[in-house]
């Protein structure tokens, strides 16, 4: 009865790491890939690098905030 159960708990943890645990650790790695990427740019007014994402971008130019762009 008790090598029952423990067979049983042995192949439900074979079946958990074959199907679930791949999956998982590809859903992380794709987060990393993703946090790494970012593209910096100068600002032309203060020399300041900022991220992309951040930027204000006027006639064709990236600045690091409002005060950089007046």
């Amino acid at each position: 009865m008790i090598f029952k159960i423990v067979a049983l708990a042995i192949v439900g943890f074979l079946i958990y790491i074959v199907f679930f645990k791949k999956n998982r650790e590809d859903i992380i790695n794709k987060k990393n890939d993703n946090d790494i990427i970012d593209t910096m740019l100068e600002c032309p007014t203060c020399k300041t690098y900022t991220a992309k994402e951040d930027a204000i971008l006027s006639n064709g130019k990236y600045f690091c905030s409002k005060e950089c762009l007046k």
